[in-house]
């Protein structure tokens, strides 16, 4: 047999050089698992079999990160209200602290919406064309608190979303609050009320980083406080009344976000909503929803948008366990594919497998790493915080949050899905970049961004039985890693 040239060259120059091999790569891993880890660092892995190749490509990166986290309803901050000053604190210390979830983008609700627990309007008095009677007094015992002393834990600070589930009925033309479309006569008046709120919230020491024109546009079956638009309605509401309404009144920073639902219909929003430059002028980023399907992550509608305005964000500004009551103090439920959606009754046929029961602490983490993988800029969860029915919620539209909290007994239960959120807030920070990776086992889902600090965070998601072994390589060094079956990772690689 005769040997290239070239490969006689290894042991020589490995003689000369006295053959050294790279230093192991260095990392830090934090699993959760069905078998009971909760974001726990882990040291000891398997090593008895084949392992996966997974391999970082740093110098290829993709979208910057806007934030990861949650948002402040009246629901959740009305049961923080009901718990003792101890129990409260360690909420929002496990959601905004250091030693927490570190959530860097939020969101709530101007007016009132489903989680609620009433219907109201900061804007009551009807045609008060300039808004004379503006107040948010309804939000000082509940949600402007929680959003205060939020702050006042954060050490980086976050960033707010803010969204009208709907106009005050009086702007409409249903005159009611579900449904309809904001009356022509009132498009100034309306434009008015966002600026009225904006600094309201100012005045309050509260600076909202951007706002939605409208939760759900396309309606949420009349069921709770909706308006809708359509695409070229909404953009004109924006480019010839929104937009230079707040830029005329110094709110120009502020970041307009257009459409703010499901992914399917993504792409008829952002084809009118940036069809030209004057259309697109006031418009900051698109934001999104995952209702559409509990499984699919749409991943040809994301890329769609991104490549339509590639400069633009793309949010996702609310996900949640929707149509189930939440199981108190059982972490198995959370792992086991038990738990359906509003689409396992009443999606239509072709779209039944969209919507099959599911593992919600796979929902989330399978839905991150998609939208990540697929140019989203941010990540929003719903209510922070329920009771253990769900609510409250004046609809009785009851959905799952990842702390459920039980007044009555001043207890507080973390769910495993609040344990999945924090795998990517915590680790994976505002400004960080998604970076190229590459992996031999298509039933592993991974993603990796690199932070502002030059660290990197890398997330896997073992939807399988059985552990995985893997090879982590990065820049030329390795490490012989393992995830445990039914179980999330983040690994930490310092700068």
């Amino acid at each position: 047999m005769i040997t290239h040239p070239k490969n006689l060259l290894i042991p020589i120059l490995c003689m000369a050089a006295a053959c050294s091999t790279p230093d192991p790569l260095e990392v830090s891993v934090f699993e959760t698992s069905a078998a009971g880890n909760k974001l726990t660092q882990v040291s000891d892995f398997e090593s008895d079999g084949t392992p996966i190749e997974v391999t970082l490509d740093a110098q290829t990166t993709y979208q910057t990160i806007t934030g990861i986290g949650g948002s402040f309803t009246e629901s959740s901050a009305y049961l923080l209200n009901q718990l003792s000053p101890e129990k409260r604190q360690s909420v929002l210390e496990a959601y905004f602290g250091n030693e927490g979830a570190r959530y860097s983008l939020t969101r709530t609700h101007i007016n009132s919406c489903d989680f609620s627990l009433s219907q109201y309007s900061y804007a009551p008095v009807a045609d008060d064309m300039e808004l004379e009677n503006f107040s948010v007094e309804e939000d000082m015992d509940d949600i402007i608190p929680m959003i205060k002393e939020a702050v006042a834990i954060s050490e980086d600070g976050f960033k707010i979303i803010s969204s009208p589930w709907t106009a005050p009925p009086w702007m409409k033309d249903s005159l009611t609050w579900v449904g309809g479309k904001l009356a022509p006569k009132y498009y100034d008046t309306w434009a008015l009320f966002f600026s009225k709120y904006l600094q309201a919230y100012k005045d309050q020491g509260i600076d909202i980083w951007g706002l939605t024109v409208e939760n759900e546009p396309n309606g949420n079956g009349n069921n709770w406080e909706s308006m809708h638009y359509s695409p070229q309605e909404m953009t004109n509401f924006v480019q010839n009344h929104m937009g230079p309404k707040l830029e005329a009144d110094g709110w120009g920073h502020v970041n307009i976000l257009g459409y703010d639902q499901n992914r399917e219909d993504l792409h008829n929003w952002v084809d009118e909503m940036y069809k030209d430059e004057a259309s697109s002028k006031y418009f900051a980023g698109t934001a999104i929803h995952w209702y559409e399907s509990t499984f699919k992550v749409f991943p040809e509608a994301l890329q769609y948008a991104h490549q339509k305005a590639p400069e633009k964000f793309l949010i996702e500004t609310e996900g949640c366990v929707d149509s189930e009551i939440p199981q108190w103090q059982d972490d198995a439920w959370y792992w086991r594919k038990e738990a359906t959606d509003w689409g396992w009754d009443w999606a239509p046929e072709e779209q039944k497998p969209w919507h099959p029961k599911y593992s919600p602490v796979y929902r989330y983490a399978r839905d991150i790493i998609g939208c990540f993988n697929n140019w989203v800029d941010g990540w929003v969860d719903w209510n922070m915080v329920l009771d253990r029915q769900g609510g409250p919620n004046w609809f009785e539209n009851w959905c799952v949050a990842p702390v459920i909290v039980d007044p009555e007994q001043d207890e507080v239960y973390f769910t495993p899905i609040y344990y999945t959120m924090a795998h990517f807030s915590k680790y994976i920070r505002p400004g960080a970049e998604i970076i190229g990776v590459e992996h031999t086992d298509e039933s592993l889902q991974i993603t990796a961004a690199k932070n502002p600090d030059g660290s990197i965070a890398v997330v896997i998601l073992n939807e399988g039985e059985d552990s995985k072994q893997f090879t982590l390589n990065h820049s030329g060094r390795t490490q012989d890693l393992s995830i445990s079956g039914k179980a999330i990772q983040t690994i930490i690689i310092p700068a």
